[in-house]
Parts: structure tokens; C-alpha cells; sequence
């Protein structure tokens, strides 16, 4: 018997057995409309950030009050109608950087306050239906102490998690846990200009490794919503070279499909970051040549094919310029290219805006013509969920019976568009009897992921 014979026969017998499922079971299967991490990526659409708020901080000295740290570095206190602006602007996602050292005992206890504080903005975003990310940033730089004292930062780091974790874990899953910000490097141990490579090499990245294995283990130990929420992992450095490299390995999970790898992007830095002719780099004012704009492609590419094409998911979870004694024209200009091109490939690119870009006064960003480029996000990307095959955003029977009766010729077409590609469950590349199969075991609760899902 030939090959397609086999098939064939397996089809028929598949159908047969599936035809004769009773219904009481069909309907007392489980739903399962939790988003994977590429899904609620893709949902994501386009962030912003909160920066230089939550996140400021002070090593020289102590202040008395959430608010007086919130403020510190020149931003308002952040309110509803800030976030607001912020959604009206075309932005489904928040980034909330913080500085949780600023008030915490020397047990490494966190202030109540300043997590009250923390959930009152992430409030202003669950109002709006946003998603949101929230992060350990810079914090006072106390992450190089890893390279000289690792076990006290490790204890300090599993106490951090292990406190948001219990005060979190039962917020809903549009928050994302993100393990750090891009201090996850340590210069003093290895850094790519000095030429070693070996044991200095592996040593850094391994503590980067160790820190995003301990941050996902704390979190889903923690229980509640935290079991199957989405984690965002920091890349070494979140460079995008650096994270590429076969050093960097992500963290294993006890659930599939929940991991997010993060970088930044502020390539060219002497266009980016710079405002003057510096000792490191020549400043630049203009941006967008052919090379230039091909170098964003080539970049976001590399983290395509190592991660998101592997199941990982990319957040560029910071990018953006400076404007002083920059062509206004150039600024746009980079904004707009690598907002697309992320987005294009179906990353979500989150603008860096320490007030620069966006009026918090106002609720509106300052240059007409930069909101005019994220208005155009503002629908957000249209979401075709895999089994999903009559596009009423869960997989159910229903799904299983349109299924069914396009198999046996009572139906020509699925009603959603590409219905043959959201169909195709075991990703074969075609939609058949084995997929109708394995909706059977998904609705039984026999598999809690698709074949095509990993």
C-alpha cells in the first residue's frame, strides 16, 4: 500500500471516529482562550514607555516619598488622563521601568507604598485595556554587583521577585513580567572589545542566564495568574548581537509557549544618543540613508530567525533619539522606520519617552507629525488565533464542527480568511483529517498546545 493510500485510509477512519463523538462531550470540553506569548505579542501592537518616572532614582542620597522619587528627574506624577493621551495616541502597551531599591529596608522589603503606587499606574493602563510591562530598570546600578558579589544580589533579586510575584500574580494576563532591563552584562568579566572569549565569556553570560532561569522559576512558583503568565526575558546587554550569540540561552519553563525575549534599539548611537561630538563617536544629525534604513532590517532580521521563528516572540522594549541639534525630518524619519519595520515582522516596538517625544501636560505628542506615524497603529493588528476556524476569538466545538462539516463537503469555505492556514493545527501545510484529530485531543484536554504551536 503507497503512501497516500495510508493517509487516505487514516483519514477515513479518523473521520469515522470523530463523527461519532457525542456531543455531550464536545460541549463539556475545555476552552482554552489563553493567548501564547507570540499571540499576545502580536496583540500587543505598539508600546511606550514611562520613562523617567518610576524608574528615577538617587544613589547619593535618600528622598521621603513615592512621589518625590516619581518626580525626581523632571516628570509629572503620572495620572489617568496621561495614559490616556497615551492610548488615544495609537498605543495598545505601557512599559513601566521602576526603581524598586528607592524605598526598601535593608532586608531587601519592598515600601507598600511604592508597590500601591505601582498598581495604581498599571490601573491607568488595565482602564484603557492595555497591556503592560513591568520591569526591575537600572535601580541604581546595583546589578555589577553580580560580578563581584553574587550570592547577596542573587538574594536581593530572588527577594524582588518573590515580593511582585505574591502582589501581582493575580492581576490579569495583559501584564508582563519582564526580568530586568539592559544591565544584564557585566564589562568587568568579559566585553566584546577586549578580545577574550572562553571561560571570561561563558562566566558573564552565565549569570545573565542564572538570573532569567531564577526570575521564571520564582514567578511560576508563585501561583495564581502567574502559572501561565506571559515572561519577558532580557538579552545580554538587550543587544541584539549580543543576545544572538549561542551564549545567550533562554530559561526552561514548565509551560510552553509563554517566553518573550527583549532588546533595545538605539542604533546608530552617535544618531541616537549623542548631541555633540563625543571621545567614543562622532555626532550625527541627520538619519536615513539606504544603508542606514538597511541596517534596521538586517538587525531586527537576526532576532527573527534566532528567536520569534523559534517560537520566542520579540519586544524591541526600547527605542527612540534624542531631538537636540537633530533635522526634525531625521527624527520622524527614524521613528517611523523602525516602529514599521519591528511591527511588520510582528514584533512590538516600544518608544523610549523620558518626555521628549510625548506632553504629559498636554496628553498629546509634541510634534504633530510624529503622532501622525503611531495614529496609523491605532486599529491595532487583526488577530487570527490557530483552531479559531469561525473567527469568534475562541477554540471550541463550534470550531470543531465547521471543521467537520467542510471535511465532508457540507461547506466549501472557512468564514474568516487564510480559515485553511488557521486550520492547519499540526503544521503539515495542509488542512485534513490528521488536524481534525488533533482538534479532538486539544477539546478532550488530551493537549493544551497544537503541534503548529511549537
Amino acid at each position: 500500500m503507497n503512501f497516500r493510500k495510508i493517509i487516505a485510509l487514516i483519514s477515513v477512519l479518523t473521520l469515522l471516529a470523530i463523527s461519532i463523538l457525542p456531543s455531550s462531550v464536545l460541549a463539556a470540553s475545555p476552552v482554552n482562550n489563553d493567548k501564547t506569548a507570540a499571540e499576545t505579542v502580536y496583540d500587543m501592537g505598539i508600546g511606550w514607555n514611562l520613562g523617567n518616572t518610576l524608574d528615577a532614582c538617587d544613589t547619593t542620597s535618600t528622598h521621603p516619598s513615592v512621589t518625590a522619587y516619581e518626580t525626581l528627574w523632571g516628570n509629572l506624577v503620572t495620572t489617568q488622563e496621561i495614559i490616556d493621551g497615551v492610548k488615544a495616541a495609537g498605543f495598545k502597551s505601557v512599559r513601566i521601568p521602576v526603581a524598586w531599591s528607592n524605598l526598601m529596608s535593608s532586608d531587601y522589603t519592598i515600601n507598600a507604598d511604592l508597590i500601591k503606587r505601582v498598581k495604581e499606574v498599571i490601573g491607568y493602563c488595565m482602564n484603557n485595556d492595555m497591556y503592560v510591562i513591568m520591569n526591575i530598570h537600572w535601580d541604581g546600578g546595583w546589578f555589577e554587583k553580580f560580578a563581584t558579589n553574587y550570592d547577596e544580589s542573587m538574594k536581593k533579586y530572588t527577594s524582588i521577585w518573590t515580593q511582585l510575584s505574591s502582589s501581582f500574580k493575580d492581576y490579569s494576563n495583559k501584564l508582563i513580567f519582564e526580568s530586568l532591563n539592559e544591565e544584564g552584562c557585566w564589562n568587568s568579566i568579559w566585553n566584546r572589545w577586549s578580545g577574550s572569549t572562553g571561560a571570561d565569556k561563558t562566566k558573564a553570560y552565565n549569570i545573565l542566564n542564572n538570573i532569567n532561569q531564577k526570575f521564571v522559576d520564582i514567578v511560576r512558583a508563585s501561583g495564581g495568574n502567574n502559572t501561565t503568565r506571559c515572561l519577558l526575558i532580557a538579552g545580554y546587554a538587550t543587544d541584539i548581537d549580543l543576545t544572538c550569540d549561542d551564549c545567550f540561552k533562554m530559561p526552561t519553563d514548565t509551560i510552553s509557549n509563554k517566553l518573550m525575549i527583549s532588546v533595545h534599539y538605539y542604533t546608530p548611537s552617535t544618531f541616537t544618543i549623542l548631541t555633540e561630538d563625543a571621545s567614543w563617536g562622532k555626532f550625527s544629525a541627520t538619519w536615513g540613508t539606504d544603508a542606514e534604513i538597511n541596517q534596521v532590517k538586517t538587525d531586527f532580521n537576526k532576532m527573527k530567525t534566532k528567536f520569534a521563528d523559534k517560537g520566542y516572540p520579540v519586544i524591541i522594549g526600547e527605542y527612540g533619539t534624542v531631538t537636540e541639534n537633530k533635522e526634525t525630518a531625521s527624527v520622524r524619519r527614524y521613528l517611523s522606520t523602525v516602529c514599521k519595520t519591528a511591527y511588520d515582522l510582528g514584533f512590538c516596538p516600544m518608544l523610549w519617552d523620558n518626555g521628549t517625544h510625548y506632553s504629559r501636560s498636554d496628553a498629546k505628542f509634541k510634534d504633530s507629525e510624529v503622532q501622525a506615524i503611531y495614529l496609523t497603529y491605532k486599529g491595532g493588528r487583526n488577530i487570527v488565533k490557530l483552531g479559531d476556524v469561525n473567527g469568534d476569538g475562541s477554540v471550541n466545538a463550534l470550531d470543531f464542527a465547521m471543521m467537520k462539516s467542510y471535511l465532508l463537503g457540507k461547506i466549501t469555505a472557512f468564514p474568516i480568511d487564510n480559515g485553511l492556514k488557521v486550520s492547519d493545527l499540526n503544521g503539515d501545510g495542509v488542512f485534513n483529517a490528521l488536524d481534525f484529530a488533533v482538534m479532538k485531543q486539544f477539546l478532550l484536554g488530551k493537549i493544551t498546545v497544537f503541534p503548529a504551536q511549537k
